[in-house]
């Protein structure tokens, strides 16, 4: 089977204990699970409800503060943002505020009527969102669609080891809904591909993106 990313011929190996199929490209890094596996969104909503995100958690708002600690000494200041895939909590957009910056949000199952049509950001934020998608390259394009020239995309989701031994004992393919799985690597090919400026990482599960000035459209 194809990478999504690349297009590259990929891997295949199984999980043994769920007997569950993955595809790993070598070349970017992307590993998927096999398509039989993927969830509509109600039976992933049904998952989702069991989370218990308090936003007075003390916890879970540090959860958030160490995000927004990698991501804004890097970038310049933005005044706009989104945050996508917020689930049913709006604590990542409420603290954004707290910092000068006037954040919409939106969610596909908890807040679905939230997007405004043709409205650009200067900042769009994404956690946890992208290990759930069925096609990360379409929507990490439209999300640079809703980013003004020279802002910036911040994501945060879990690398996995790029090891096959490693990865089958690597909690975070266990979820259910988690069906598509990233390193650092996999979005600096992305960048590549639709000539975004790859500015960090750290290593574990964030990255941060910046579309430049004047980007033309890349036929991918």
């Amino acid at each position: 089977m194809d990478c999504h990313i690349c297009h590259n011929i990929c891997e295949t190996f199984v999980d043994k204990k769920t007997n569950i199929a993955y595809y790993h490209c070598t070349n970017c890094e992307y590993i998927f699970k096999s398509p039989e596996c993927h969830q509509d969104l109600n039976t992933q909503k049904e998952r989702y409800n069991l989370h218990e995100n308090d936003e007075n958690d003390t916890g879970y708002q540090a959860y958030f503060q160490r995000f927004l600690d990698f991501i804004l000494p890097l970038v310049n200041t933005p005044k706009t943002a989104l945050d996508f895939g917020c689930g049913r909590s709006s604590l990542l957009a409420s603290m954004l505020k707290k910092e000068g910056i006037a954040c919409d949000y939106y969610d596909p199952i908890y807040h679905p009527d939230t997007l405004v049509e043709n409205k650009k950001y200067e900042l769009i934020v994404s956690t946890e969102v992208f290990e759930h998608l069925h096609q990360p390259k379409e929507v990490f394009e439209s999300l640079l669609g809703r980013l003004e020239e020279g802002g910036y995309l911040a994501l945060q989701t879990q690398f996995h080891p790029n090891d096959v031994e490693a990865f089958k004992k690597w909690y975070y393919h266990q979820d259910p809904t988690h069906i598509v799985f990233f390193t650092a690597q996999t979005f600096r090919v992305l960048c590549k591909k639709y000539g975004v400026e790859f500015i960090a990482d750290n290593g574990k599960n964030m990255v941060l993106m910046r579309k430049p000035l004047h980007l033309q459209s890349l036929q991918v």
